[in-house]
């Protein structure tokens, strides 16, 4: 049997700053599923006996302080009858148990959040969990992080940790109860303290939706137990040093900490590998000695490699990873083990001439295109449908997603790893983390007992998320900077950590006294402006990084709105702007619809019904968001103030929503939606609102030649008022631009509305853009004097209200189905089938089961489309065959002057 320490041996927020930290892994759990009945206990973890083993707690019992009059020794002792507690998985809040429990109706639907009662979430909750261990010779430990706001720690009846220590959603701690494990069943408990954002350095939801009654108290990550010899290997890692720009060579140099958690000294060996290179060392190690083993080239030519695979974001090249596998031996007996996977890759993200920050990848210059990740309201982690919403980013041609607070469990980054995803993660604003430096924003002033916590935050999070190529850049503020001292606890805890890429003082153009400027702006908006205003080079238009931006407002489909509102709810949304809107947000900035509805009414003429509400809102958002991204693109290589990233805000919304989302909470698709995913096409034709230009930008890596534009004007009738085709257009790749034509500033018999369809042809005729907007001889015009932090306001509005009268117009589909491998692709082929000159404007094609409900999520080649007569196009739908639920597929054709109507697809 190895020698144990003394009770309470702790290696907790202090062992981090010196970089002794663990390796969470991580378990999937697909809360808010399915109810469950209440139980007095949860599975009993069974923990492996395997040296180097991590094994995360199954479960837990939870119940209220308020309901439990027992003892902390009693409550975590084997046996203690939790009658009435009610189970949560192994990564849960509070409220997300109970609402698994079904304790509390669906909080996305209406104001049902409002229901939940707060005080129930203002005292402490107790987590509970058994397991059992059948060898007890093994060290152990529990390593956890992820507690929402503070825990005392009990095992078996002792305290192990108290709230002091164990406090701060992000520090990490590993607890020695080597000594209080016996054989059989052992038992842990929380007791979880209430989370305050304004007060605690942890996790708040600022004004992107209505927050959780219980402000997400809990664990919402893993608690590992931990098995081992004497010594332990901890903060295993690879800092690899790429070859650019020839990426020929790469150098990898292994580093970790051996720690003898013995009393008496130790001789180690400390083997590992990465692919066919293997290494070793003898460590001398006195009692409870760590010492730092390195691996470099200079000692082990092999990990000096020549022609390295190199990881590339999606579209500039592939994906692979390398692994690390590290053993510690002890008298010929494995003591523990690591293993990492990381990838190669060079970011740097100098500033440009201009003050902004321009990110290259690999050498190759990236403009950042992006949005704003929210996790689920009630952290609830379901790795398929974070899986899905990572494909849906792909899907719109986004390279970047910015985690603002929230981040995310490890599985997120493997994934993000996986699927060429970048991420940049940060600390949240007007919360506690800005607190010192915020002035008037919410969140209190630190105290002496938050700079440690807050340093150990760094600590943490740098030493979990630096082996991820994903990982772009570190934000260590949001809209304001740190300030000097706190700055310099979060860089010497980067620094410590051996963090591989920039670090960025805020999200905001604020500066930090070591850092200096952040390369970054945050001008807004955040509400409606109109889709000239993205072009012009001032406040939020393409110029810079916009760390994140939107137009605010972004409505859901009919389908997602009947879901989440009351008919009463959704009679109110069309009719009354100045209503408040319980899902848009709990600011009273973003109370309303006013600035959305009134832009919406003064373009298009005022909504009619519901149904004309949804269908101005998608033609709205779709225009928008496509010119928000069209001008970041055309303006990315311009020799003067070029734009080099802009993240909208957001990409999706954590509940059912009103606002700042590209997708919904269901996985639908709106205008929004589609108009990210036709600006951000890899070749694509545009056209510019300020200059009138027609540009073609080339998002691929290669050249293109021989290319042919062509810009047709329409009124709304259909009636042609100008045409003109350029040929020969050649454009280099990695986002360059080439300007074929310019619309002429007037045309004879243009109606006030009218439509631009723009055509992209490659040098075999073949369609490989197509791009149709609704534009109008009145511009919006904008208010810049009276600017604010969250809009423009627009003093005259475009006339788009021509549309109304274009004449409905039929529109056939045919559609087949075939199925694989437990996927699904349904083809559509539709066709203007009038004998008229108008065309059928933005057609929607929906992917619908027996029910008429859609079935989601699902991938289409391209969507709202808009054809001329006699014009067709085949699109595909690709989606899971389960999500069908046994039904027969239909497609749902609808569109702005289309009648709506249903076709199997079987």
């Amino acid at each position: 049997m190895f020698p144990r320490p003394a009770l309470g041996r702790r290696y907790t927020t202090t062992a981090l700053v010196l970089g002794l930290l663990g390796t969470l892994t991580s378990g999937a759990w697909a809360g808010g599923r399915q109810p469950a009945p209440r139980h007095g206990h949860t599975k009993v973890t069974q923990v492996s006996s395997a040296a180097g083993s991590s094994t995360p707690l199954s479960g837990y019992a939870i119940q209220s302080t308020a309901k439990v009059s027992d003892s902390p020794a009693a409550v975590s002792t084997p046996g203690y009858p939790a009658t009435g507690w009610y189970p949560a998985g192994p990564r849960s809040t509070v409220l997300g148990a109970l609402l698994t429990d079904g304790v509390y109706a669906d909080p996305f639907h209406s104001t049902d959040q409002q229901k939940i009662p707060q005080a129930d979430f203002q005292v402490p909750w107790w987590y509970r969990s058994d397991f059992s261990v059948e060898d007890t010779a093994r060290r152990t430990s529990l390593d956890f992080s992820g507690v929402v706001s503070a825990a005392d720690v009990y095992v078996n009846g002792r305290q192990v940790a108290p709230a002091t220590e164990v406090t701060g959603t992000y520090t990490h701690h590993e607890l020695d109860i080597t000594s209080l494990v016996r054989r059989g069943t052992n038992t842990v408990a929380f007791r979880v303290r209430p989370n305050d954002p304004v007060n605690d350095l942890t996790i708040g939801w600022l004004d992107w939706l209505q927050p959780p009654p219980d402000q997400n108290m809990g664990l919402v990550r893993d608690v590992l137990v931990r098995r081992g010899g004497p010594v332990a290997l901890r903060d295993a890692h690879v800092v690899t040093e790429l070859a650019v720009p020839s990426l020929a060579t790469a150098d990898l140099t292994v580093k970790a900490q051996a720690r003898n958690d013995s009393r008496m000294p130790v001789t180690a060996e400390i083997s590992g590998g990465i692919g066919g290179t293997h290494f070793t060392r003898h460590v001398s190690l006195a009692a409870h000695e760590t010492k730092t083993v390195t691996f470099s080239p200079a000692e082990v030519p092999g990990l000096h490699l020549t022609g390295p695979k190199v990881w590339w974001p999606a579209g500039m090249g592939g994906q692979p990873l390398y692994d690390l596998h590290l053993t510690a031996t002890v008298a010929g007996r494995t003591s523990d083990t690591a293993h990492q996977t990381f990838g190669i890759r060079d970011v740097r993200a100098p500033l440009n001439p201009d003050g902004a920050r321009q990110y290259r990848i690999n050498g190759r210059r990236l403009l950042i295109k992006g949005g704003g990740w929210s996790p689920d309201e009630f952290l609830r982690w379901d790795r398929g449908y974070v899986e899905d919403r990572l494909k849906y980013a792909l899907d719109l041609g986004l390279n970047t997603l910015r985690l603002e607070g929230h981040l995310e469990p490890d599985e997120f980054f493997d994934l993000a790893d996986r699927y060429g995803v970048l991420t940049l993660p940060g600390w949240e604003c007007c919360t506690k983390w800005e607190g010192d430096v915020n002035g008037s924003e919410k969140g209190e002033e630190w105290t002496e007992a938050d700079y440690p916590v807050a340093k150990a935050s760094m600590a943490a999070e740098a030493a979990r998320l630096r082996g991820h190529p994903s990982v772009l850049s570190f934000l260590i503020g949001s809209d304001f900077a740190p300030d000097a001292t706190i700055e310099k606890n979060y860089l010497d805890a980067l620094k410590a950590a051996d963090w591989p890429t920039p670090v960025v003082s805020s999200a905001s153009d604020r500066s930090s006294p070591r850092l200096g400027s952040s390369g970054m702006k945050m001008t807004g908006p955040y509400d409606w402006v109109p889709p000239g205003y993205w072009y012009a080079k001032r406040e939020g238009g393409a110029t810079g990084f916009n760390s994140e931006t939107s137009a605010g407002p972004s409505i859901p489909t009919l389908d997602t709105l009947r879901r989440m509102m009351t008919p009463a709810e959704l009679d109110t949304l069309w009719k009354d702007p100045d209503a408040r809107q319980y899902h848009r947000s709990p600011s009273t900035t973003f109370g309303t619809l006013k600035i959305y509805d009134d832009a919406l009414a003064g373009r298009y003429g005022t909504p009619t019904s519901l149904d004309d509400y949804v269908r101005k809102a998608q033609l709205a958002q779709y225009e928008n968001v496509r010119a928000q991204f069209e001008a970041y693109e055309r303006n990315a290589t311009d020799g003067d103030q070029p734009s080099t990233g802009v993240i909208h805000w957001m990409f999706n919304s954590g509940w059912t929503s009103l606002h700042w989302q590209l997708t919904d909470r269901y996985l639908d698709q709106n205008g929004a939606y589609f108009g990210a995913k036709k600006a951000n096409e890899p070749l694509h034709v545009q056209y510019s609102y300020d200059n009138r230009s027609v540009v073609v930008v080339n998002n691929r890596p290669a050249p293109v030649q021989g290319l042919t534009a062509r810009a047709t004007l329409f009124n709304p009738d259909g009636t042609q008022k100008y045409d003109r085709t350029v040929t020969g257009v050649a454009v280099d790749g990695d986002g360059a631009h080439g300007t074929p034509l310019t619309l002429p500033p007037s045309v004879s018999g243009l109606s006030r509305t009218y439509l631009l369809r723009l055509v992209l042809t490659d040098a075999a005729g073949r369609e490989v853009s197509r791009n149709v907007y609704w534009l109008s001889t009145k511009p919006d015009t904008l208010d810049w004097t009276n600017t604010t932090w969250y809009y423009t306001p627009t003093t005259s509005y475009a006339d788009l209200a021509g549309l109304t009268s274009m004449p409905r117009v039929p529109v056939s589909a045919t559609a087949s189905t075939t199925s694989s491998g437990g996927m699904s692709t349904t083809t559509v082929t539709v066709r203007h089938a009038g004998s008229g000159r108008t065309p059928s404007l933005l057609t929607d094609v929906h992917l619908v089961d027996a029910q008429g409900r859609p079935v989601l999520p699902v991938r289409w080649s391209d969507n709202e489309v808009s054809l001329w007569p006699g014009e067709s196009v085949t699109l595909t739908a690709t989606y899971r065959t389960a999500d069908l639920h046994g039904s027969a597929p239909s497609v749902r054709v609808s569109g702005w002057n289309t009648p709506k109507r249903t076709v199997r697809a079987s």
